[in-house]
């Protein structure tokens, strides 16, 4: 049977009219005919349509990033194991391989719990500001994740107690002004995660210090006695229990009479005395006309030069028998005969040095 093209005459061929008269072309002729020009248009329109479709790409990749960068940053991570202890490994051994970071004692240990303690809660708040002035860059990402998310709970329970406003104040200022250092070297990889995260992170500090700032505490409609309805000597005494020098001037400032009593040159004597040592004072000592020690004005000034003792209801511990690391009204499995010798009471900045290795 024979083959049947285009044309039964030349399967292939095809007549095509010129100036010359009807000549026959096959397909490879037409094709090299086409002229040089509608081949450049071609191209350039290939081109456009290549460089249209890259610039829409890189569009949605971006606009695709900064939604999941604020997706995962609105994220709530749960605050992991809530263990009451955990064991701090210094190296390796046969039976236990890695150490123990800070940031995972920080995911591990039960910090959610221990803002709602009263007792607690100071001492997480001067282990928060220690972190942000410090220790931020070390954190992996997820402690630094969690870390944002144990400071919001910290302000929400500020919002709702209306307590402790300024050591928050001073906390979110203190990570504020880290964080504008910080992201300026983000291309150093100083920070885990995407800009487009921790200045959304900022953002949110700044609305979290207005909120403070927002804070109106009404006067109790109750119709008892108050502190200034009590007699002079127990007034005294109560100004006595205060250990920061400017809560004595805030209370100062509620009335006259108070403001007479936040004078009392033994107020402050003793406050100088219970945070600054002797060999402090007496480096910043300063004399009235009278001949008086001016207790008050030493008082700021040493607090300018030197840290104020620090006293926590309840602060972590840490066994040096069996290295184990622990809240102090928590059991821990301990090997030692006498376990209560053996154990040491951690501030803040020794909880952060137990890491430092």
């Amino acid at each position: 049977m024979p083959f049947l093209g285009q044309d039964w005459r030349s399967p292939g061929q095809s007549w095509v009219k010129t100036e010359e008269g009807w000549k026959k072309t096959t397909t490879d002729d037409r094709n090299n005919n086409v002229s040089v020009e509608s081949f450049c248009k071609a191209e350039q329109e290939e081109c456009f349509n290549k460089e249209n479709l890259l610039l829409s790409l890189s569009y949605d990749m971006a606009a695709k990033k900064r939604k999941k960068d604020l997706m995962n940053n609105n994220t709530k991570v749960p605050y992991f194991h809530r263990e009451k202890w955990i064991y701090v490994h210094k190296g390796s051994t046969k039976e236990r391989h890695g150490y123990c970071t800070l940031g995972e004692a920080f995911n591990r240990l039960d910090f959610c719990s221990a803002i709602k303690d009263t007792r607690r809660f100071n001492y997480i708040v001067r282990l928060l500001e220690l972190i942000a002035t410090s220790q931020l860059p070390s954190l992996s990402g997820v402690a630094q994740k969690n870390y944002m998310n144990i400071l919001e709970r910290v302000v929400q329970k500020v919002l709702v107690d209306q307590q402790n406003v300024r050591p928050i104040k001073e906390l979110l200022q203190t990570l504020y002004v880290s964080l504008c250092g910080l992201v300026q070297d983000m291309g150093k990889s100083v920070l885990v995660g995407n800009i487009n995260i921790w200045v959304h992170r900022m953002e949110n500090i700044l609305q979290w210090q207005q909120q403070l700032d927002s804070i109106q505490i009404n006067r109790p409609t109750s119709t008892g006695m108050t502190l200034t309805d009590l007699p002079a000597s127990l007034q005294l005494n109560i100004m006595q229990r205060l250990s920061d020098g400017r809560d004595l001037v805030s209370l100062g400032q509620v009335c006259p009479d108070l403001g007479a009593l936040s004078e009392d040159r033994l107020l402050w004597k003793r406050l100088c005395q219970y945070h600054f040592t002797d060999r402090q004072i007496r480096k910043r000592l300063m004399v009235s006309d009278k001949g008086h020690l001016e207790w008050k004005k030493m008082y700021f000034k040493l607090s300018r030069c030197y840290p104020h003792r620090e006293q926590y209801s309840d602060t972590l511990h840490f066994c040096t028998h069996c290295h184990i690391l622990f809240w102090k009204d928590t059991n821990h499995p301990c090997t030692a005969n006498n376990p209560e010798s053996c154990t040491m009471s951690l501030s803040p900045q020794d909880f952060i040095n137990l890491f430092n290795f």
